[in-house]
């Protein structure tokens, strides 16, 4: 099976809100109640983040390699709630796309300081497919 990664822990102010928020963004299954008090967020069939309230916190930076359609929706969705976001990881929300690898990154604060980011093409592994051409 190889080693995959579970399920991380998002702190945030309010766990419902934070969870719901994503899922919406990613289109993808949430629960407003979950094993340990934890409200989660179900990205993929092995990946789920796990909402938990929480006073004080680091902010996280989550990214998200989707593929061209799934990058494109996730945008719309982005848009149609009036969310800034940015071409690069640091500075202003520019309200656009970075190009620059050949594929389409963007990055997107939510309201409790963590850092959010899809891409098609991966920068950290440069030979990963595209989860659509991997499917």
């Amino acid at each position: 099976m190889g080693i995959q990664l579970d399920h991380i822990i998002v702190p945030s102010h309010d766990r419902v809100a934070a969870a719901k928020a994503l899922a919406d963004l990613l289109d993808v299954p949430w629960k407003d109640s979950g094993p340990g008090g934890f409200v989660p967020v179900y990205v993929s069939p092995t990946l789920t983040l796990d909402f938990a309230d929480r006073e004080q916190f680091e902010h996280y930076h989550v990214c998200f390699h989707v593929g061209d359609a799934e990058f494109d929706a996730i945008l719309g969705r982005i848009r149609a709630a009036g969310i800034k976001y940015r071409s690069t990881a640091h500075g202003e929300d520019d309200l656009k796309i970075n190009t620059r690898l050949g594929g389409k990154n963007l990055y997107w604060k939510d309201a409790d300081g963590h850092q959010w980011e899809i891409l098609t093409v991966s920068y950290a592994r440069a030979s990963a497919p595209s989860p659509s051409a991997a499917g």
